[in-house]
């Protein structure tokens, strides 16, 4: 019996490595994998660049007490729907060299990209690795495969911190004001960590969409 094709599905995806929401937007992104061909345009946001890179602690982002308390409570009901385990978001680190690593990873190939970007969530979300120090950073990209010509070229290469500038721009013409924010076209965006079936209903709509082209 013939293997019927996944309708392909495209999206832009704005994101940051240090942004609790957009790891689970990221899980629930995967879950759309099981009924589309789901190609994704990554355009990393660095959300904090004032954080330095050996971290601080989080209360110093400047959160009133109540919307912290009121956010986290929110990740901690997201994370126990997609099985996720997280430490207590106690501490936050600088995201732009992970973001670097990561676009020069993207060239590597799709296995090789998504292997990082997973081991970034994982690593600093739920094993409260520092994700902002460079050794941290080449010891994940060693063990998710990233060539070492890759590592050479992801802090030094001009190429990669201009593509961040543009995902900043290209997010200030959006009205890019949460991460994660999907498009899956003009029409169809989801702001945050939204529940999954909005994801699924939004994702339908632009496949079908996105087939008419």
């Amino acid at each position: 019996m013939a293997v019927t094709a996944k309708p392909e599905l495209l999206a832009t995806v704005f994101t940051d490595y240090i942004c609790p929401f957009c790891y689970v937007g990221d899980v629930r992104l995967e879950r759309l994998r099981e009924d589309y061909d789901l190609k994704i345009n990554w355009c990393f946001l660095e959300i904090h660049p004032e954080t330095p890179s050996q971290g601080m602690d989080s209360a110093d982002l400047g959160y009133p007490d109540s919307k912290w308390q009121l956010m986290m409570d929110n990740l901690s009901r997201l994370a126990e729907e997609e099985g996720i385990s997280f430490r207590p978001q106690t501490f936050t680190t600088n995201s732009h060299k992970a973001l670097l690593l990561a676009e020069a990873a993207r060239e590597d190939g799709a296995d090789v990209f998504y292997a990082l970007h997973r081991r970034l969530f994982e690593a600093y979300f739920t094993e409260g690795r520092n994700i902002g120090e460079q050794a941290v950073l080449e010891q994940l990209a060693v063990a998710a495969g990233v060539p070492e010509e890759t590592l050479s070229r992801a802090w030094s290469d001009e190429r990669y911190a201009q593509r961040l500038d543009q995902y900043l721009a290209a997010a200030h013409e959006l009205k890019v004001t949460a991460t994660p924010t999907v498009f899956f076209s003009e029409h169809q965006r989801i702001d945050g960590a939204l529940p999954l079936d909005v994801f699924k209903r939004l994702a339908r709509e632009a496949a079908i969409e996105q087939s008419g082209r």
